[in-house]
């Protein structure tokens, strides 16, 4: 009889010497309590309390945690924004009481701050503003942040603002006005190429007309020294330069006829076709020539009694 109350004795005793023991975690602090008070804070490893009168009220983890806290305010141009404000916090070592009897949520505290902070900070700001100056938002709610939570024994290690997010409709408007800047800079882009493509080519047709006049120049100035050496030839054998100029003006005429020829697919027709043609064009161009030499030697006489007709006044 005796032994069969041995055995639930020793299987009770057993019990509640594991009961004795706990673990805690690698940057884990843990509460112990002794009826119902506060008794020690116990940190990482084997641990050993009083069974039955001691127990683990709770566990607080050391290690950094972040806290996601949205906020929709409005901006000062009255646009309506939502922001993703991403807290990283710790429990203080030295201060885990503080955070565990101080506060039964953190999580609620932290949110309260950051919706206080945005609020107040944002709507001091035009929409385009709050995108460049977000670090200085950033900086604010640690700031708060830091100040309040350290008395309950937390640290706010760094605060970001991770999300911007305005109205659709803002962002569709903003992407329209992003577009039509684009769209305007590639045009003047796409003006100033057609612009240097227009000057471009016409100073190569300027310098294509330049180089075109002064090689017809060159020919004709060949071609002038050509006859004139021919007309000198014809001279010296007794023929006169009229006649020498008829002939050398029915040579071309014949040598004309002949380089038409020799094209197979040419559509060319020379008019009028005649020797006598040349000739009288010949003829023409000399008394053209004649008048206009005549009228030039009147013209220099007019000036020249009119000169000293202008003389003879003065004095």
């Amino acid at each position: 009889m005796g032994q069969f109350i041995l055995i639930p004795l020793i299987f009770f005793g057993l019990i509640i010497l594991a009961s004795s023991f706990f673990m805690v975690k690698q940057q884990t602090a843990a509460i112990i309590e002794r009826f119902g008070r506060f008794q020690s804070i116990r940190h990482s490893g084997l641990r050993m309390k009083i069974p039955l009168v001691d127990r683990v009220a709770g566990r607080l983890s050391l290690k950094i945690q972040q806290l996601d806290v949205i906020v929709e305010t409005k901006t000062l141009d009255d646009v309506f924004v939502k922001l993703k404000v991403s807290v990283q916090y710790k429990v203080v070592t030295e201060k885990v009481y503080d955070a565990f009897y101080k506060l039964d949520y953190p999580h609620e505290q932290i949110t309260s701050y950051v919706f206080d902070v945005v609020r107040a900070e944002v709507p001091k700001m035009k929409l385009d503003d709050v995108f460049v100056k977000k670090d200085d938002i950033a900086v604010a709610v640690k700031s708060e942040l830091n100040d309040a939570m350290m008395d309950y024994g937390f640290d706010i290690i760094r605060t970001l603002v991770t999300d911007i997010d305005p109205d659709p409709q803002v962002k569709i408007a903003m992407n329209r006005i992003n577009a039509a800047d684009r769209e305007k800079t590639a045009a003047q882009y796409e003006g100033d190429a057609q612009r240097i493509l227009i000057v471009e080519k016409a100073k190569a047709e300027a310098e294509s007309k330049r180089l075109q006049g002064q090689g017809i120049a060159d020919q004709r100035r060949e071609i002038a020294r050509g006859l004139e050496e021919s007309v000198d030839v014809l001279n010296r054998v007794g023929i006169n330069s009229q006649e020498a100029s008829a002939l050398i003006v029915v040579t071309q005429h014949y040598d004309t006829l002949q380089a038409i020829g020799s094209e197979t697919n040419s559509n060319l027709i020379l008019l009028p076709n005649s020797p006598q043609a040349g000739s009288q064009m010949l003829n023409d161009m000399v008394a053209s020539f004649t008048a206009s030499n005549q009228i030039g030697e009147a013209m220099k006489d007019a000036k020249k009694k009119k000169d000293s007709n202008k003389g003879a006044n003065n004095e």
